[in-house]
């Protein structure tokens, strides 16, 4: 019998995985891997994609993107997912507010605006299957009972099995701890009585069921940020001080407890410190599932260049993070990015009490800054960089192997990369709504050179070429989770 015609096949690629490299050839039908092995013995295809000299990686799974904050939806997913898609991403976890999931932008939603998920979430589908140019799955934050409440039916009928929460934002004692910007996104305070009825909505789903956290004790930071201020401090590394390190670790303990308590796993969102990696160990070793991510930015970027929460860190351990990561305590790799739709200029004051928090254009960098920091300096090898951004993610989210895995019957998503590629970072090159990166300036080797999303190429970056090109209209769309499988069935 002859080989049946296939839509596409790549070949002359060093195919890797966390396990290893192997050269192979990949062919694709209606969007999906239908065998592996030699050119030769794949079948006949009306494309072919030659790969030669570079590496074919599963299309990166980033697990933490915060699209809708500060612009209309539709706006930042068309802008934002361009920006994804030239950094390699095929796989977003958007986390956001309700509020913010609406066709119609609210900038200072109302108490009666932060409502439970299932009554935003046909519409948040609809936008983004209109303007996505990457695939996306949702991560809600949870701010009132009534959202932890909606978390089985949310998760029955929208397939939404992550939860957030901005430990931050909690409503502290009196009027002190009120975190400032906290209505503007959302977050219009909670106790950790909404914390743990969350943790057991949750832990009822079964997998791929988690809570997320975002761990700063603000009721314990602002004493440190008036000291601060007290002090005279204007400089960026202030923001580091303002928030200790064991104000981080601080709640991984405490809600570590917690989630074993309820048997809900628990995935810290920014583990940026030493201290917080001793706390995920000790849960760890009392039978508490617990995930950890940390960010590309806190591994390239120190305390004194810009103030982001949770905080940059100092080299030192920076240094700690990547030896972490290589050792395998931290488990994901997340851009954390922002869409601020603002130039440098209107968010860099001078004072670092003034300065907007958080950078943009952070997803683009993800790639090149792993690639250069990490793979070439000898810090984690290109199977490790693959398993913190493709699998693992993938894994802990519930998508695997549909996401994250290059196999038979998994999604065609790849990126592929030269690892020689060398290029400095500059605005020209950004596709994010606020045309600037913290990384400019900057000569990275290791570039992503085309991203596939189910078969198609939506990002082609020829050599010598300043920016990378987009190629396809918004074809992503919104992947459902089903509670109680811990595999996505592919």
């Amino acid at each position: 019998m002859a080989n049946p015609m296939v839509d596409t096949v790549i070949v002359n690629g060093k195919v890797v995985s966390g396990s290893g490299t192997r050269e192979t050839g990949i062919a694709v039908k209606d969007g999906v891997i239908v065998a592996l092995g030699q050119p030769q013995a794949l079948p006949s295809a009306r494309h072919t994609i030659d790969a030669r000299g570079q590496h074919v990686l599963p299309g990166i799974v980033d697990p933490e993107c915060h699209v809708g904050s500060h612009r209309p939806l539709q706006d930042s997913l068309d802008s934002e997912t361009r920006a994804a898609a030239a950094g390699g991403v095929t796989t977003w976890g958007i986390m956001q507010s309700s509020s913010k999931l609406r066709k119609d932008y609210i900038d200072e939603p109302r108490r009666e605006d932060v409502v439970p998920y299932s009554e935003v979430m046909s519409e948040f589908i609809e936008v983004l299957e209109s303007h996505a140019f990457v695939d996306c799955f949702l991560t809600g934050f949870i701010t009132t009972d009534a959202q932890a409440l909606d978390i089985p039916r949310v998760a029955r009928e929208y397939g939404v099995t992550s939860f957030k929460y901005y430990l931050h934002t909690m409503q502290g004692a009196g009027t002190y701890s009120v975190w400032p910007g906290r209505e503007r996104g959302g977050h219009l305070g909670f106790d950790d009585g909404t914390v743990f009825l969350g943790m057991e909505k949750t832990a009822e789903l079964g997998p791929p069921g988690v809570v997320c956290i975002h761990p700063e004790n603000y009721q314990i930071v602002r004493l440190f940020e008036e000291r601060l201020k007290q002090a005279g401090r204007t400089d960026m590394a202030a923001w580091d001080e303002r928030s200790p390190h064991f104000c981080e670790a601080g709640h991984v303990r405490t809600y570590a407890y917690y989630a074993g308590v309820t048997g809900c796993p628990l995935y810290v969102v920014h583990t940026t410190t030493r201290e917080t990696l001793d706390e995920i160990n000790k849960a760890r070793a009392e039978g508490v599932e617990v995930y950890s991510q940390t960010g590309h930015h806190y591994l390239s970027l120190s305390h004194d260049v810009w103030k982001i929460n949770v905080p940059l860190r100092d080299e030192e351990t920076m240094a700690i993070l990547w030896e972490s990561l290589r050792d395998g305590e931290i488990d994901c790799i997340g851009s954390d990015h922002v869409d601020w739709g603002m130039s440098r200029a209107e968010m860099d004051k001078g004072n670092v009490w003034e300065t907007s928090s958080g950078f943009p254009s952070r997803v683009e960098a993800l790639l090149p800054v792993l690639l250069t920091e990490g793979v070439r300096k000898g810090r984690i090898s290109l199977e490790r960089l693959v398993e913190v951004c493709c699998e693992s993610p993938a894994r802990v989210f519930g998508i695997y192997p549909k996401k994250g895995f290059i196999g038979v019957g998994s999604d065609a998503d790849f990126v592929l990369v030269d690892l020689d590629r060398t290029m400095r970072v500059s605005h020209e090159m950004v596709h994010s709504s606020a045309g600037w990166s913290i990384w400019e300036g900057r000569e990275l080797t290791g570039w992503p050179t085309m991203t596939i999303l189910r078969g198609n190429v939506i990002m082609e970056w020829p050599e010598g070429e300043p920016r990378a090109r987009i190629l396809e209209e918004p074809g992503g769309r919104y992947i459902p989770r089903k509670p109680g499988r811990q595999l996505y069935p592919v």
